[in-house]
């Protein structure tokens, strides 16, 4: 099954996330499909940029978002 979820970058403290459809088999930090933008909790706006089209995408092709992928989207208007 294809997940969207986020992968966890950055140093210690200062984490830094991809938003990825990957393969719910894959480890977290492993392998992906596809990068499908980022999300910074750090930034003072806490910043969260996606490809909306591959999202999309991803979605109708039948791929779950996680709980944390899922809210995100629902800020960002993808999602009811």
């Amino acid at each position: 099954m294809v997940k969207i979820r986020l992968q966890r970058y950055g140093t210690r403290k200062k984490p830094f996330y991809r938003i990825v459809a990957a393969d719910s088999r894959y480890p977290r930090d492993g392998r992906f499909i596809e990068q499908i933008g980022y999300y910074n909790p750090v930034a003072f706006d806490a910043s969260c940029v996606l490809k909306e089209d591959r999202v999309k995408h991803w979605l109708e092709s039948g791929a779950q978002p996680t709980d944390s992928v899922r809210s995100l989207l629902k800020k960002q208007g993808l999602l009811n």
